[in-house]
């Protein structure tokens, strides 16, 4: 079996992972080719360029390095077009991947989407260049197959495998104890997400949060992952001078939230994984003051954090630009930590019992069908 495989961020690199370590014990030749990060090049993958390279945030921020995403885009193509996989999957990057998948399938190749956009948040018109660009979406979440049902595009729900990975993690005590963090304080969780823009424009307002809270709670420790080791940099530089309790870690986010009594974290798939492991968040993000006025005029949810918008109501604090000062921060923090056991917990664990598992499995099966029916 040969995959095209294209992930363009550490989200995508997981998921791909995983379903790529199930069809290589499924199909023993498995062939792969693409980009992703560390965990698909562990499988095999030969990344046609870093991963990092595809990473950017907000919809102006990208228009600078707009060249070299369309190089890196026309490469990707040609490089496919002339290796002819029996798939191509993209994952997640819907805006890099669906042109790519489009023009693909224009050429006759198969082609999957791994994570649906969130076309029922905002830009519900891109349910057209979805139309134009799968063979087959793999939505992770069930209640993003209506959508599609009512658009008429093949789609099938795989189960999400942060199930199965949080299920691994040690316990409270033992992530603590691996980090190196005190067992008996309270400790909050800080992620400030994975790309620079999102680092620098969130540890502006989170350092002074800190601060805050510390000056409530002496005893507060926080530990703070850092995705690599330039966000480390970043993450200390903002830190410098600060009488603060700090542990930086590299990576580790989800023991981190393990580990942690509460959690302050950026919007994105991390919310999902705070929700699975039961840990009281608030939600915060800024951007760029246009991409902002853009975003927000496209959103057609009331909400950006998952379990908000699982629920169909607000349980976790979002607290977003303007929003986001350092006095509303700590306030929703400080009721987290003392009352989010018992107002948001419940109703995390109601959302991930409607959750499926067997996300590698699920994936694979459908991957396989999709191939087979190409072949007839």
């Amino acid at each position: 079996m040969k995959l095209g495989l294209l992930a363009g961020e550490a989200s995508g690199d997981i998921l791909g992972a995983s379903l790529v370590s199930e069809l290589h014990q499924r199909h023993p030749d498995l062939s792969l080719s693409g980009i992703g990060g560390p965990l698909l090049i562990e499988q095999g993958l030969a990344s046609l360029y870093p991963m990092d390279r595809l990473a950017v945030m907000g919809l102006v921020e990208p228009l600078k390095r707009l060249p070299e995403l369309l190089r890196i885009r026309a490469d990707v193509f040609q490089q496919q077009s002339e290796w002819r996989p029996d798939c191509f999957i993209g994952i997640d990057s819907p805006d890099f991947n669906l042109t790519l998948e489009r023009r693909l399938r224009q050429q006759g190749q198969t082609c999957a989407h791994l994570v649906s956009p969130s076309v029922w948040a905002w830009r519900p018109s891109r349910i057209k260049t979805i139309a134009q660009s799968v063979d087959l979406m793999l939505c992770l979440l069930p209640f993003e197959l209506d959508i599609y049902k009512r658009a008429g595009i093949p789609a099938v729900c795989v189960g999400h495998p942060l199930l199965e990975e949080l299920a691994n993690l040690p316990d409270k005590n033992a992530a603590r104890a691996q980090l190196g963090l005190p067992s008996t304080t309270p400790v909050l969780a800080v992620l400030p997400g994975s790309r620079a823009g999102e680092v620098a424009t969130l540890m502006d307002v989170f350092v002074p949060t800190l601060e805050r809270l510390t000056a409530e709670q002496p005893e507060l420790t926080f530990v703070i992952p850092a995705a690599n080791g330039d966000r480390r940099s970043q993450i200390e530089k903002a830190l410098e001078n600060k009488r603060l309790q700090v542990t930086i870690v590299d990576g580790q986010g989800r023991l981190a939230m393990q580990a942690a009594d509460a959690v302050l974290l950026a919007s994105g798939t991390a919310t999902l994984e705070a929700m699975l492991l039961r840990r009281p968040m608030v939600i915060a993000y800024r951007m760029a003051w246009l991409s902002w006025q853009i975003l927000s005029r496209m959103a057609t949810t009331r909400f950006v954090g998952l379990p908000n918008i699982l629920a169909g109501r607000e349980v976790v604090p979002e607290l977003l630009q303007d929003a986001a000062t350092p006095e509303a921060l700590a306030d929703a923090l400080i009721e987290a930590m003392t009352r989010g056991e018992d107002i948001q917990v419940p109703a995390f664990d109601s959302i991930a019992a409607s959750i499926g598992s067997g996300f590698a499995g699920r994936c694979a099966d459908a991957l396989e069908h999709l191939i087979q029916k190409g072949h007839q």
